[in-house]
């Protein structure tokens, strides 16, 4: 089984050294763990092509060829994942193969927002409001509902460190 790793870990400094460690972690588990930036077998370069789009072709192309993803879903440059490994978790979840994520933040999706918007937060009798009065997210999921719930609906698992894990739907 191949199983795209998506997740920002593309732009950690040692962005090398994890990829190693997730495919060591795969190959325990009789998987081939595939990293973003591995090279595509048989793939037609386009000359014409920017180099973003040449990435993003790139890292469809590895998702399509696998079997499975797993998402790292913690919060990257704000209360959210890393709006990329969203798209990645998304196409999985449309080729219906199994997804699954997980997150290094012990806070839901209400506590992040919460905390990076600070004293603009108010609650009321309806629930918490931000600054503009624009009301905030609070069900005690990781992330947006809609990620929580895609993967569980996919029959995935999504867990937390720190939070319960959403187990799969039965």
């Amino acid at each position: 089984m191949r199983i795209y790793l998506a997740g920002p870990d593309v732009f950690l400094p040692n962005a090398t050294a994890m990829d190693a460690a997730k495919k060591k972690i795969c190959a325990r588990h009789g998987a081939v763990g595939v990293f973003p930036t591995d090279p595509v077998e048989n793939a037609a370069a386009d000359a014409a092509a920017t180099r973003f789009l040449e990435i993003s072709l790139h890292s469809e192309a590895h998702i399509r060829g696998c079997d499975g993803l797993i998402a790292n879903l913690t919060p990257f440059r704000g209360p959210s994942a890393d709006a990329g490994t969203i798209y990645e978790l998304g196409l999985m979840r449309e080729l219906g193969r199994p997804i699954a994520g997980y997150t290094n933040d012990a806070r839901d999706f209400a506590a992040r927002t919460r905390d990076i918007l600070g004293a603009s937060v108010r609650q009321t009798a309806a629930g918490w409001t931000d600054g503009e009065g624009l009301s905030l997210e609070d069900f005690g999921c990781h992330d947006n509902l809609m990620i929580d719930g895609g993967i569980l609906t996919a029959g995935g698992v999504f867990v937390g460190s720190g939070l319960a894990a959403h187990p799969p739907l039965e």
